[in-house]
């Protein structure tokens, strides 16, 4: 067994699709030869939290919790809020930035918080990080962004030790959604960041294909042939059984949402469409059951609660994990919903992976062409419309409706095509990109 140091803010007990990731490399990572040590935050201010997962770490796995500095209880402090869910309630969205206390705190988090809020622990994290490449004789890294600073760790430790290192990236980094608009100089530092972090990581690991692309038209002179692409999945050991979440409206085609809305990332042509089946006499409240399972940004529980079926919608708050894939299973369909924005087309969010999973009807408010309608469209899982195709939406729903009254097959899934997604198979395909740089 070769060792890797693994690098990652997100980390049990956090909860959220980040989470996953790391969790099921360190888990099956060791099939590929390497024995993972995990340095994390203690006490981390996450956005969710999921204290079932800590039992999901591998006894083997050897976990080291290093301190942060976390401004986020200053940020709740200074606008008077209580607390929870900061990520849902501070974006770029308009919506979301009322008040000057709140474009206050966007210009510090722009300026000061380079490249994110977690900047605080990066000193910590490379003194102990380089002692364990030392005392546990490592022989590479593996760090997990976002955070960014997570990448930043990775990148001082292999400056201070010429280890091998591979940068994981879920999301890009500057230009994003999830960016702050920042002012020339903290932006050109930001990217001056990126930049270091890809020239100088042996090997990038990626979510998404469009992560590769992005890095690419930023800075064309980058080595391609260090980048690969790395998809999510889904573990099919953490499904629970059949009716492990009994089903509450079996007489109604029930729907469920699972994750976060906020911002560009919301229900608003979903309920439109809705809105349109029921002038169509094709849909009514009672033929529904709409179940919204997770962090909604204020202005989200607004559109729900004066929607005309809001009588047939449970809003429930953030599970733990397996909780949220019981009420999966115990559905009809699956809804999916991406930001209203032109770098959603090559978004894949994780938990795709875990609708193609569960099995259940896919309907995904999506681009035209985009990375998830090429995936939805090659495991047969469901059906893409995009957001603003108000008409398309409720055609897809009203169809669903329809075949499930009349007792046929609403989908034929590939599940040859599914399984490939299993999260074994990324965890191999990053061992393998370690050994490779290591041989």
């Amino acid at each position: 067994m070769k060792t890797v140091l693994v690098v990652a803010y997100h980390f049990p007990p956090g909860g959220g699709p980040g989470v996953q990731r790391v969790l099921k490399h360190i888990t099956y990572l060791h099939e590929a030869g390497w024995r993972p040590i995990v340095l994390t935050v203690k006490d981390g201010d996450f956005p969710a939290r999921d204290e079932s997962l800590l039992a999901k770490i591998p006894s083997s796995v050897k976990v080291v919790r290093v301190p942060i500095f976390e401004p986020y209880k200053y940020y709740r402090r200074f606008m008077g809020s209580s607390g929870g869910a900061i990520d849902v309630n501070v974006n770029k969205s308009g919506a979301q930035r009322r008040g000057f206390k709140a474009r206050l705190a966007e210009l510090v988090r722009a300026t000061m918080f380079i490249p994110d809020a977690r900047i605080g622990w990066l000193r910590s994290a490379v003194r102990e990080g380089v002692r364990l490449v030392r005392e546990e004789h490592v022989d590479a890294i593996y760090t997990s962004s976002p955070p960014y600073t997570c990448a930043l760790i990775g990148r001082n430790i292999k400056r201070r030790t010429g280890l091998r290192w591979v940068a994981g990236f879920r999301d890009p980094w500057t230009g994003f959604l999830t960016t702050p608009d920042r002012w020339w100089l903290p932006s050109k530092i930001d990217k001056a960041l990126e930049r270091s972090v890809f020239s100088e990581a042996d090997a990038v690991e990626c979510a998404w294909e469009g992560i590769i692309d992005d890095a690419m038209n930023k800075f064309p002179s980058l080595d391609r042939s260090k980048f690969h692409h790395v998809p999510n999945g889904y573990d099919s050991s953490d499904f629970p059984s059949a009716g492990a979440h009994p089903r509450t409206h079996a007489d109604r085609f029930t729907i469920t949402y699972t994750g976060s809305m906020y911002g560009r990332r919301n229900p608003a042509t979903f309920l439109a469409a809705l809105d349109l089946l029921a002038e169509q006499a094709r849909l009514t409240p009672d033929d529904v059951h709409l179940r919204f399972v997770g962090r909604f940004g204020d202005e989200v529980h607004e559109m729900l609660s004066a929607s005309q079926f809001a009588q047939s919608m449970e809003i429930v708050s953030y599970v733990p994990h397996e909780t949220s894939i019981a009420m999966l299973m115990a559905s009809d369909a699956s809804l999916l919903i991406v930001d209203d924005a032109k770098e959603s087309a090559e978004i894949v969010p994780g938990k795709v992976y875990e609708y193609l999973g569960v099995g259940k009807p896919i309907i995904a408010l999506t681009p035209r062409n985009s990375a998830i309608e090429r995936l939805v469209g090659e495991t047969r899982a469901g059906m893409c419309a995009p957001q603003d195709d108000i008409a398309a939406i409720a055609e897809i729903v009203g169809t669903y409706v329809a075949r499930w009254k009349q007792g046929v097959a609403i989908v034929n899934p590939d599940a040859h095509e599914i399984a490939k997604y299993e999260r074994r198979e990324a965890a191999l395909q990053l061992g393998s990109i370690l050994s490779d740089l290591v041989a």
